[in-house]
């Protein structure tokens, strides 16, 4: 288990917003940051400092993002045609685990990647086991049969804490859906403000 998924509700409590809008995150009792200086008064943030907060946040959002991988999307984004800002969240929104986080098999993005990981995940009938993989609108995306009845993927899909998004179709009796079209910024159900063009200004000072 990597540093990140071992402290992820320290996340929250350093960047100062429920990253994932979840009743149980520390931020609703402790809204300021871990450890001892965490209750320390803030100056006015620098254009810089506000720049890294969109960084850090979006790429918390996502789990288990290298700095080096989400760098990586970052220059892919930028070679696409279009806008830079909505090509990489389309590319983070087209990772395995971001998918199967919005179909609801999994209550958390962290937890989607473990699913990933550890093999439940099915691509057009094949186990893949690569989170970072980048599904495209052919793929079906489903549960091995063994894996539809664990406790954590029954429990996520009954879950009321999100919806699934329009751009996801899928079906929670059979657990098995697809990525119907490439999402807009505005498409995605953030439950906080996150600022890709500021990502974008980050990477390309």
């Amino acid at each position: 288990m990597t540093k990140r998924a071992e402290s992820k509700y320290k996340i929250n409590r350093r960047l100062g917003v429920n990253l994932w809008g979840r009743p149980k995150s520390p931020i609703a009792k402790r809204d300021y940051g871990p450890g001892q200086h965490g209750q320390r008064r803030k100056g006015k943030p620098t254009d810089f400092g506000i720049q890294l907060m969109a960084k850090q946040k979006l790429k918390g959002y996502y789990g288990n993002i290298s700095e080096k991988q989400f760098h990586k999307y970052y220059f892919e984004a930028v070679r696409r045609k279009g806008d830079t800002s909505e090509n990489l969240i389309e590319l983070l929104e087209r990772r395995l685990d971001a998918v199967v986080y919005r179909m609801k098999f999994a209550i958390t993005p962290f937890a989607a990647r473990q699913l990933v990981n550890h093999g439940h995940v099915l691509i057009n009938g094949k186990r893949l086991n690569i989170p970072s993989y980048q599904v495209t609108n052919t793929d079906v995306i489903e549960l091995r049969e063994k894996s539809k009845q664990l406790a954590m993927v029954l429990d996520a899909a009954q879950s009321g804490e999100r919806d699934v998004p329009d751009y996801i179709e899928v079906d929670h009796r059979a657990m098995k859906g697809r990525f119907t079209r490439a999402p807009k910024f505005s498409d995605v159900p953030y439950p906080v403000q996150m600022e890709p063009n500021l990502v974008v200004e980050f990477y390309s000072r």
